[in-house]
Formats: structure tokens, sequence, C-alpha cells
């Protein structure tokens, strides 16, 4: 009877812990998110001046013009906690980090990933918080910090979102295409193979350092979750400061998802900042100089052009400015194992070595240079090349100081 007693006393006072820890969780408040009035239709660029970084792509209609300018109020909107921001968080706009040379432009901005390799397999220590550290936070209680376990850290720059509509509407099997059956220079490359979030299909990863987001709508809703900390439909689950669950209940105080769907409309700000991607104008091209003329010969003849291809074309869509279009982007798409370049850590199908080759159009305004801001100059850039590329590496390494030159006046145009 008194065992009986005991078990009974510890269960009532177990009980009574748990539902006094329930009690003194903070309610939860609904969401209180900017709300922008629509902009009316507007003309489209008259096409008369010359393209600039920023515009609108050319031929979309004056709804999708006024569709790419609302989406642009929600990319430069600040967040706030009432909002949801955070707990944890990298920044609290879509801007913060993409603003050079203007609002969708690149950004010195690292963010921090870390893991743990053991026996040549990585462990992203979801559990502690991983792969994604979030560096700042509505408390400072909830700080983030790498854990001791991990063995691997590496730094991503923030990428320019120009074109990337074009990107989008490119046909998987144009990508497919650039998968190489027989080695050239050791050059292989892979499609990576992303279970979309949006469409619930697996898709050809396109965004990201890593090609680990297929669709834009997808690489929105991430970046709202991991980078500032706002949960949607798509990805309605807070991250825990380190994994502690415990933490994240006692801060997390509004309604998830925070992101909250229009009834009206059935569109929330992940996909309103997913159309302003999808209307991003392409970079411009500059005209060529002589000596970038001569540049372009350069760049095929050391074998760059092999993993950065020139031009895809975009299938058939509903939207006139991405039907068929030319796409000078300079990029196969795919996944390549770097060698030292790589970062180290594991995403989906990228293993650690592996990277997507970076579109290099638009690289004149998108310095610093590689996924982790390293190189300040192209010519840095090009010398930290290794793996696959070592080979185009080692020409350029041998080419002359006119034929350097060249090259970079003419990737400085693209």
């Amino acid at each position: 009877m008194k065992a009986i007693r005991i078990t009974s006393y510890l269960a009532l006072t177990v009980a009574s812990s748990f539902a006094l820890h329930v009690m003194a969780q903070p309610p939860k408040h609904p969401p209180h998110r900017p709300q922008h009035p629509p902009h009316p239709p507007g003309s489209p660029p008259n096409g008369v001046k010359p393209p600039q970084f920023g515009d609108p792509l050319p031929g979309l209609t004056k709804a999708q013009v006024a569709t790419f300018l609302d989406g642009k109020d929600d990319f430069e909107d600040t967040e706030t906690e009432a909002g949801g921001l955070g707990p944890i968080f990298n920044r609290s706009s879509c801007v913060t980090c993409h603003n050079a040379p203007v609002t969708g432009g690149a950004g010195p901005i690292n963010v921090t990933r870390f893991g743990r390799t053991e026996n040549g397999v990585f462990n992203p220590l979801a559990a502690l918080g991983g792969s994604l550290q979030q560096e700042m936070e509505i408390n400072s209680v909830l700080h983030e910090v790498v854990p001791p376990e991990a063995n691997v850290v590496a730094h991503r720059n923030s990428t320019p979102l120009f074109g990337l509509g074009l990107i989008e509407a490119i046909p998987d099997d144009q990508i497919l295409q650039n998968v190489r059956r027989m080695p050239f220079d050791g050059v292989l490359g892979k499609v990576s193979k992303v279970a979309d979030a949006a469409t619930g299909k697996n898709l050809i990863g396109r965004f990201g350092w890593k090609a680990q987001q297929a669709t834009l709508l997808s690489f929105a809703g991430d970046a709202y979750l991991n980078e500032m900390g706002i949960t949607s439909r798509l990805f309605p689950v807070e991250n825990a400061p380190n994994g502690n669950a415990q933490l994240l209940a006692q801060y997390d105080t509004v309604v998830d998802p925070e992101d909250v769907v229009d009834p009206a409309t059935g569109r929330g700000d992940i996909d309103r900042v997913a159309d302003f991607m999808r209307f991003l104008g392409a970079p411009p091209r500059l005209p060529p100089s002589n000596s970038a003329a001569a540049g372009r010969s350069v760049f095929q003849n050391t074998g760059c052009a092999v993993c950065h291809v020139p031009l895809m074309i975009t299938g058939p869509n509903k939207v006139n400015a991405l039907n068929q279009q030319e796409v000078w982007l300079f990029s196969d798409l795919l996944l390549h194992d770097m060698g030292a370049l790589g970062d180290g850590i594991a995403q989906g199908t990228a293993d650690v070595r592996d990277m997507k080759t970076a579109p290099l159009w638009g690289l004149r305004a998108s310095a610093p240079y590689l996924h982790d801001g390293r190189a300040a100059t192209i010519d840095e850039a090009i010398k930290a090349h290794d793996g696959e590329a070592k080979a185009s590496k080692d020409r350029y390494l041998k080419l002359n100081k006119q034929q350097v030159q060249q090259l970079i006046d003419f990737l400085m145009s693209i």
C-alpha cells in the first residue's frame, strides 16, 4: 500500500508540474503584419531607356507590373515581433540582404551553416539547431551558438535575385541535357533532386548555393522561415533556438502560421515576394568593348563555358515575358564537385563538396564573389576554383596579362 501511495503521489506531482508548465506558457496572439494597398495597374517601362538593375521583366502587362510592385513592397518591409519576427532570425527584412546595387541584388551579409562530419557522413545536427545558425533573436536568452559538437562551419553569401523567374521557367529537360554522360576535363555535373514544398513534387532544384529549392514560392517560404522566423502554410513550424523546444514555447507568442493568407486572394506575403522575384528583370548586359568581345573567346577556350553554359531557353509559359525567352545566365544549374571550394555542408542531393554553378550574369554588381564572399575580385575567384573546375583554372593561370584582362572585361559586361 505504501508503494502504491508513493507512486500515486509521484504521478500527481508530475501531472501538477506539467499543468503548471502549460499554464506558464504565454498566450499566443494573432500576427499583426503590414498591409499595403494594392498598386493600380501601371504602364510597363516604355523601353526607350536602357534596362537597369531592378527593372521588371520587359513585356509584362500592366497588371503584372502592379503585381511586381506589390511584391516589392513586401520584400522591402521590415518585420516586427508583433508580426511574427523570430523568435530567432538572421535579419528583419529581405532587402537587408539583397540590396546591391538595388532591391533584389546581392549583399555582403553572410549566414553561418554548421554540422558534423564523421567517417565521411555529414550530420546537420538538426536537434541542436543546425544546419543554419540564426544569429539574432527577440530576447538574449534565445541566442544561438555553433554547438561544440560541430566540426564543420561554413559561411554563405547572399545571392542576387535578378532574372530568377526566367531561371524558374527553364524546362527540366534543358537542365538534364547539361549532365555530361562522358566526362570532359573531369566535368560531369548532376542535378539536384528536391522535394518541393510548394507543389508536393520531386523537382530539379535550381535556387540557392546547393540548388536546394526548385520553385520561387518554396524559395520565398524557406527564406521567410529560416532568415526571418516567419512561418507560412508551406513552412508552419518555428525553428527552436539550438533545438530548445521549451525556450521556443516560452517566447513564440504569435499564432502560426504568421504569414496569413488573404481569404479574398488566397495569397500571403510569400506569394507576393515570389511574384516580385518571378517578374524581376535579368541583369542588363553592357555593349561589349573590343577587349570584352575578345574575352568571349578566352572564356570558351579556357573551358569556363563547360559549366557556365551561356544560354538556355525558357519553355512555353502563360506569362508572355517568360514564354520561350533567351536566358543568358552563364550556368548549367548543376551541382559539381568543387573539391576544396566545397563548403563542407550536405543538403539533399548535394554532397559536402558539391556546389551549384553560380550564374555569372550581372557579375559586375555582385562582389564579393564565391559562396562565402572570400574573393574580392574575379581573378581571386577563378584562382580559388578546384575539383571539376581545376582544369579550367589551370588554363587561366597560363593566360598572358592581355588575355586575363580580356576575360575579365567580358565577365564584367554580361
